[in-house]
C-alpha cells in the first residue's frame, strides 16, 4: 500500500524516538510531532490497519518489517538532503524543512544519482 507523506512521517518519528527512547509511545510521537491526540490515535491506526506498525498491549509502537523499510528510506533520504544542503549553504532550520518536503517526492533513481554525484565530488 503506498504512503502519504503523513504516513511517511509518522513512520519516520516513530523510528527515530524508537532509536532515541528505545520504545515508543502514540503520546511520544504527539509530543515529537505537535499534533493532537485523536489526529495521531487516527493515524496509528491507519498504519496498523495496513501492517505497517503493531501496538503491544501496554501501547509501545513497533515498526513491521515493512513500517522499518519504509522509515529506514525515508530518515535516510531526510539525512543526507538535509546535510547535502548545509553543505551547499543553507541554514540548518532551511534546510531540515527543505528535506522534508524533498524525501516524500524524490524518485529512487534520482535519489541514487544524487549520492553516486555527491560522493563523486
Amino acid at each position: 500500500m503506498s504512503l502519504h507523506e503523513s504516513g511517511e512521517d509518522y513512520l519516520e518519528a516513530i523510528l527515530m524516538l524508537r532509536e532515541k527512547n528505545g520504545s515508543v509511545r502514540s503520546i511520544d510521537v504527539v509530543q515529537h510531532l505537535g499534533y493532537s491526540k485523536p489526529s495521531i490515535s487516527r493515524a496509528m491506526s491507519i498504519l496498523r490497519t495496513n501492517g505497517y506498525i503493531t501496538m503491544e498491549s501496554d501501547g509501545r509502537l513497533l515498526l513491521t518489517t515493512e513500517g522499518e523499510a519504509v522509515a529506514r528510506s525515508v530518515y535516510e533520504r531526510h539525512q543526507f538532503l538535509s546535510h547535502w544542503l548545509v553543505q551547499l549553504g543553507v541554514s540548518p532550520e532551511t534546510a531540515a524543512r527543505d528535506a522534508c518536503r524533498i524525501e516524500h517526492h524524490i524518485s529512487p533513481e534520482t535519489f541514487d544519482c544524487l549520492k553516486r554525484y555527491v560522493g563523486e565530488v
